[in-house]
């Protein structure tokens, strides 16, 4: 294991200074009332002893307090004033708080706010390296407060047991913002194995240089993950919010010095006559004035255009109409298995990730069933972990490959909801489109299958709509399911993928082949002249059932949405402008949900407001759970009765319109 050299001692020296003066310039200009925000990384500039040893296809996956570490990767302080006056030429295009960093050409990941929740993408990044056989690692960070996250633990897990070339670092300052965190962080409590952990003064640049050095070369030999858990001391407030005199005594604060990285180092490379006194205040004149120099010239930089707000929220979904299927006979389950299957033949970057997954059992509803036997390399049982599943989703789709990752019930992904909505969905427009998410989330979605109860019977489009970012797309035929999935995996962005359970086995003959399907554009499943109806899902095959009683007594036009977002709104404005009637049926809860949006929409458009002649109609489950018994079940799902209930009501409802001339004012 070599010493670091001159060279390194003195780069190294640079970094720690570029760090400790842009903080301090940034806290000057907070009191200036220049700036919004502050994140001090004082006390923890040891870290650029980690980044300056990385190679070039190493990837930092960080927090809040790593400007250290970053700048000995080579960001620069220009870049660092940039994102403090939330610059356009920034890693975010001034979309998030300084300190939040973002390089991809530096393999720097977006950090998100919530500290912990980076944790599983870096195990997604590493885990990439891993699988393509790459002789790089993955550096990641937290703060002690963080530990207590279940993320963390999961991450942890997650990384022995795939044996990830992984640095783990646990930034240990004391304080979780005002809470001393020393007596009931995980390795105090004995909840680490403490053999595990390598305890690390962080005030020491050399021991953290060794320590690091000893460590990469172990996981580059393929012997990660490496955890440190590093002391140091924060030596300024938590943020430029926070005033730490309030909970640290004048005695603490006085103390702090001695536990100086910056000023231990200085004081190492003079003794060891690698730089005077009078040379290091030179140097520190120099650069505290670079400093000055490059933010008063960030501040006058491009500022982001407001007509750029909705840019990188998404790219345009790809359009194709590939054959991907023969003509035949059809079952959704069938459709799902198949276009997996190509997929993963298509492209060695495509990932299968869930539990059950792997043969013999081939996953819980046989989705995947003899897939990993014949792509041993792609197909994986996970654990069972809903934020690891999806945490690892967004890392391995930020490194480059495609992951099309399963939870085994809709129901069950609220335990990785923090991954969904924190990093999935925005980091894209979080990092101005310099990274992307191109992973499938796909699950078995909805009721009418008796016995689910409260767990194995919720739709819950709605709430996954609410999030930018996210695609949600329900086929209803094994049709869509084949043509809808391949378009998903060929998307450049996060979409969720909804498979009504219910419809897995009813047979549909093709006579045509199936072809891929646009995602945002709508079906028409029969056309008619006298009430719109929009149904997705499950509720295709009632709203179907219905028009069957119906008969012809009433020409319903039935529009099958298909995607939830994109919505195809063109659609349904064609089909209402025809009809002026709307009813809309749904599985999913009434409030805030997707009816109750297109139904909006529709009554906010002037032209059709003032063209329709009956109000619409929501058909919807109730504001309640599935029970476990079936007569629970079917009192809260939408049936047939109820549907055509609601077209009969809407179409002996009828407001004639008047036109109201208005009057002139003398």
């Amino acid at each position: 294991m070599p010493a670091p050299s001159k060279e390194d001692k003195l780069r190294l020296l640079s970094a720690m200074m570029e760090s400790r003066h842009s903080d301090l310039r940034e806290q000057n200009l907070i009191r200036q009332g220049k700036g919004h925000f502050h994140v001090s990384g004082m006390g923890h500039e040891a870290l650029a002893a980690v980044s300056i040893q990385m190679q070039p296809d190493d990837y930092i996956v960080s927090y809040y307090r790593d400007r250290g570490l970053v700048l000995g990767r080579g960001m620069t302080t220009r870049q660092l004033g940039l994102e403090y006056f939330a610059k356009r030429n920034t890693g975010s295009g001034g979309r998030q708080m300084p300190s939040h960093y973002s390089n991809a050409d530096l393999h720097i990941w977006s950090v998100p706010t919530p500290t912990g929740s980076q944790l599983l993408p870096a195990c997604g990044i590493a885990w990439g390296i891993k699988l393509d056989a790459k002789p790089n690692l993955v550096v990641t960070t937290v703060g002690d407060a963080a530990t207590r996250q279940g993320d963390f633990y999961e991450a942890i897990c997650f990384a022995k047991e795939k044996k990830l070339p992984l640095l783990f670092l646990v930034e240990d300052n004391a304080y979780g913002i005002s809470m001393p965190t020393r007596k009931n962080n995980p390795l105090a409590l004995n909840v680490l194995e403490p053999a595990n952990w390598r305890r690390i003064e962080g005030q020491d640049v050399q021991e953290v240089y060794d320590a690091t050095a000893e460590a990469f070369e172990k996981i580059r030999a393929g012997n990660g993950p490496f955890f440190f858990w590093i002391n140091m001391e924060r030596l300024s407030s938590h943020t430029s919010s926070d005033d730490q005199k309030l909970y640290r005594s004048a005695e603490e604060l006085r103390a702090l010095e001695k536990f100086d990285p910056l000023k231990g180092w200085k004081d190492r490379l003079i003794e060891e006559g690698l730089i005077t006194a009078e040379q290091y205040a030179k140097l520190d004149d120099d650069v505290k004035e670079r400093i000055r120099r490059e933010y008063s010239e960030a501040e006058k930089a491009e500022d982001p255009s407001p007509n750029e707000l909705l840019a990188n929220v998404t790219a345009p979904p790809p359009k194709s109409d590939k054959e991907i299927l023969p003509p035949g006979k059809y079952r959704i389950g069938d459709t799902v298995n198949k276009t997996l299957r190509l997929g993963l033949e298509e492209d060695a970057r495509r990932i299968l990730f869930g539990e059950d997954i792997e043969d013999p059992k081939g996953g819980v509803f046989r989705l995947t069933q003899k897939l990993s036997t014949e792509f041993p390399r792609q197909v994986f049982n996970s654990p069972l972990a809903e934020s690891t599943i999806i945490g690892v989703a967004c890392g391995l789709a930020a490194y480059g490959k495609r992951p099309v990752f399963e939870v085994q019930f809709i129901d069950f992904i609220y335990p990785g909801f923090n991954q969904l909505v924190t990093n999935i969905s925005n980091l894209r427009w979080r990092s101005f489109g310099n990274w992307k998410c191109p992973a499938v989330i796909y699950a078995p979605y909805g009721a009418y299958l008796p016995g689910g109860s409260l767990w194995h019977s919720q739709a819950n489009e709605s709430v996954l709509a609410h999030y930018p970012g996210l695609n949600v797309v329900i086929p209803s035929t094994p049709a869509d399911a084949a043509g809808l999935l391949w378009t998903a995996m060929h998307c450049e962005d996060p979409v969720i993928f909804l498979i009504p359970k219910h419809l897995l086995w009813a047979e549909h003959e093709y006579t045509k082949p199936i072809r891929a399907v646009p995602l945002g554009r709508a079906r028409t499943l029969c056309e008619g002249s006298d009430v719109t109806l929009v149904g997705w899902g499950n509720t295709v095959e009632k709203s179907l059932e219905a028009l069957e009683k119906i008969g012809n007594e009433i020409s319903v036009e039935l529009i099958d949405p298909r995607c939830i977002v994109p919505l195809d709104k063109a659609a349904i404005e064609q089909s209402v402008r025809k009809t002026r009637r709307l009813v809309v049926v749904q599985e999913d809860t009434e409030n805030c949900s997707v009816g109750q949006m297109i139904i909006s929409h529709v009554t906010s458009t002037s032209e059709l407001w003032n063209e329709m002649i009956s109000p619409p109609v929501l058909v919807s489950k109730a504001n309640v759970m599935i029970g476990y018994n079936p007569i629970y079940e079917y009192a809260a799902l939408p049936d047939v009765d109820r549907i055509v209930s609601a077209i009969r009501r809407s179409i002996a409802t009828k407001h004639e319109r008047i036109a109201v001339v208005p009057t002139s004012r003398d």
